[in-house]
């Protein structure tokens, strides 16, 4: 529960920061004077190609953090699984105590 949630907050303040840094880097050219980060805003072949980039950039993350939770998720059942097989050993282990036990009577 509280791991994925924290993958999804984590998968948002990726985008965001990655929001963040980008508009930073189009205020700054704006800054400039070249009102190169107007380009976009404006339209044009530029701007749907940025965005394009952008969206691509994006899934590409969202892709690689999704595949590191479900590695994750598989690695935790894997050692469930191996705990599980422990303890049913250890009752095992204390059934046989407790025959051995009935059978001194």
């Amino acid at each position: 529960g509280g791991r994925a949630m924290a993958a999804a907050g984590l998968r948002g303040g990726l985008r965001a920061a990655l929001g963040m840094q980008q508009r930073g880097w189009s205020s700054s050219s704006d800054q400039g004077g070249g009102g190169g980060g107007s380009i976009r805003e404006a339209g044009g072949a530029f701007g749907k190609r940025q965005a394009a980039y952008e969206e691509r950039y994006f899934r590409e993350k969202e892709r690689e953090q999704l595949a590191s939770l479900r590695e994750h998720h598989e690695e935790e059942i894997h050692h469930h699984k191996e705990e599980i097989q422990r303890l049913q050993k250890e009752i095992e282990r204390h059934k046989n105590k407790i025959k051995k036990l009935k059978g001194d009577d």
